[in-house]
């Protein structure tokens, strides 16, 4: 993975927290993040180039006054005041070479500085086993704090960790063996055709994100929450708060954003608005 930095930008050393979708149904991660960029008025450093990555081009997805900017697959912008980076993927990593990806991201963030790890990503509504929608959309949280996923401070804030991690099932022990780099275990991955019913949590990006992480010993939590594909914008905005929250910027004194920025390409998330001229 190379990193390009735009001309006449720079790397901000004291953006040591780090935020990236991890790609799932919905696209909420990504949602979550462009929701980011907008609101606190993240600055465009770079880019980053990876092989596992599939090629996309298109137009600037922020701002309302179009400077000629193009937006790629993966870009990195700085929130130098809240000492926070971002990472926006654009397109899916070739089928088969997440863990590949996952470590060449694991190894980026540690070169460049990081210290804590910020993963957004959603689940199929359709696996939750115990739904509880009386306090309205839940978050679910997976750290690396403690060894069975727990965090006090995500505790505190209300939110539940993710039930389905178990350290010592057969795909956790997969990645994190190999993330700490027991070559010994790289033929030990069950086949997809052989999955079962527990292996779907830990199939997912952001397990192997999560582990690599995890194994360069950096700071990582997994903000998630279950969604079914469609107009996934409220899912975003629960996600892009529920980060606010954790790394406290950018809310209130109830701990709330009520002020999110709303990025230019929502206008068309769903295509351009009806040709009148067919009623």
């Amino acid at each position: 993975m190379e990193f390009i930095v735009e001309d006449g930008k720079q790397i901000h050393e004291d953006c040591s927290r780090l935020v990236l979708p991890a790609l799932s149904i919905g696209n909420v991660g990504q949602l979550a993040v462009d929701l980011l960029i907008t609101t606190l008025r993240a600055e465009r450093i770079g880019f980053l180039d990876d092989p596992f990555v599939l090629p996309c081009i298109g137009n600037d997805a922020y701002w309302p006054t179009h400077q000629g900017e193009l937006a790629l697959p993966l870009e990195a912008y700085d929130s130098s005041p809240n000492g926070l980076s971002l990472i926006q993927q654009r397109s899916p990593v070739v089928k088969g070479m997440m863990i590949e990806f996952a470590k060449n991201m694991a190894d980026f963030a540690v070169a460049s500085g990081k210290k804590h790890v910020i993963i957004l990503s959603s689940l199929d509504f359709g696996r939750w086993q115990k739904i509880d929608m009386s306090s309205g959309l839940q978050t679910y949280y997976l750290s690396s704090s403690n060894p069975d996923g727990t965090d006090s401070l995500c505790e505190r804030l209300g939110w539940k960790k993710l039930p389905e991690y178990q350290p010592d099932q057969r795909c956790w022990k997969y990645l994190r063996s190999v993330a700490e780099g027991d070559s010994a275990a790289v033929d030990s991955m069950p086949a997809e055709d052989d999955f079962t019913e527990e292996d779907y949590y830990p199939s997912l990006p952001f397990s192997a994100l999560f582990s690599f992480f995890k194994a360069k010993g950096l700071d990582v939590t997994c903000l998630l929450c279950y969604c079914s594909e469609g107009d996934n914008i409220s899912d975003a905005t629960h996600l892009a708060e529920a980060t606010c929250k954790l790394l406290e910027i950018g809310s209130d004194s109830q701990g709330e954003c009520a002020n999110w920025v709303i990025p230019l390409s929502w206008k068309t998330l769903y295509g351009p608005p009806p040709d009148i001229s067919m009623f």
